[in-house]
């Protein structure tokens, strides 16, 4: 794989004043190119590898849907890691914004690194980073990764998978609901190898009395063929 500065690199080439706007407007955005065709392909060949893993989820089982993933374990894939700490630090100026307009306390330091140290301390010490495999009829309910207090309230995933090709269906969902109105849903499909971020929890949208927070669950509609692998970068440990 590249070093890390070309995963940087990738990072910063987004047009993040317009990524920022998008997010505000719908709750998600896609980003540019994060992981090449080889890349993305040998991070989605690791998954036959359990000791890369410390934990196996099965979907159904839990009646999160249908489909199963995996918590990486630590040393994380390089460019797992290093994707994980320049997205950070590029959506740490919205996180914070978004926590001004909300009138909440909670600020976060400079660097993952920092942040992770916090919420390692609030005994939120397993690591987050995850692969997700979708067969066909696999879906995701709609759902939060929220995982202990601490909460960081942005996150990536990246199609590891081309669609069209690998798969058809698996569209990216989310639904957020709206101050005193109905729920309004947005469907994503993640183009090979490019991120999409998107909200973690809520985010704030104008309303009559000011900036009210609107909460956000988020989702994979059925895969109706082939086979789609994800990368999910939660930028909280959990508990």
């Amino acid at each position: 794989m590249n070093d890390r500065t070309a995963f940087a690199d990738r990072v910063d080439q987004a047009d993040w004043d317009a990524v920022y706007a998008e997010i505000d407007d719908y709750g998600c955005a896609l980003l540019p190119q994060l992981l090449t065709a080889g890349e993305a392909a040998e991070i989605a060949r690791l998954y036959d590898e359990p000791e890369n893993f410390r934990t196996t989820v099965d979907m159904g089982r839990h009646r999160f849907g249908k489909g199963e993933y995996r918590y990486f374990r630590e040393p994380f894939p390089q460019a797992v890691a290093e994707l994980r700490s320049a997205l950070y630090r590029r959506l740490l100026p919205l996180a914070r914004d978004w926590n001004s307009r909300l009138g909440r306390d909670a600020r976060w330091p400079d660097t993952l690194e920092e942040w992770l140290a916090e919420c390692h301390r609030a005994g939120q010490s397993k690591p987050t980073p995850i692969l997700l495999r979708y067969d066909a009829g696999g879906w995701n309910a709609l759902h939060r990764d929220l995982f202990g207090e601490k909460v960081f309230p942005l996150q990536v995933v990246v199609n590891l998978s081309e669609p069209g090709a690998d798969h058809t269906g698996g569209e990216f969902l989310l639904v957020e609901q709206r101050p005193r109105a109905q729920s309004r849903g947005t469907a994503t499909l993640i183009p090979h190898g490019r991120g999409l971020v998107f909200t973690t929890r809520d985010r704030p949208v104008r309303s009559s009395r000011g900036w009210s927070a609107a909460p956000v669950r988020h989702g994979v509609s059925a895969v109706r063929s082939g086979r789609r692998h994800t990368l999910g970068l939660v930028f909280h440990d959990a508990a």
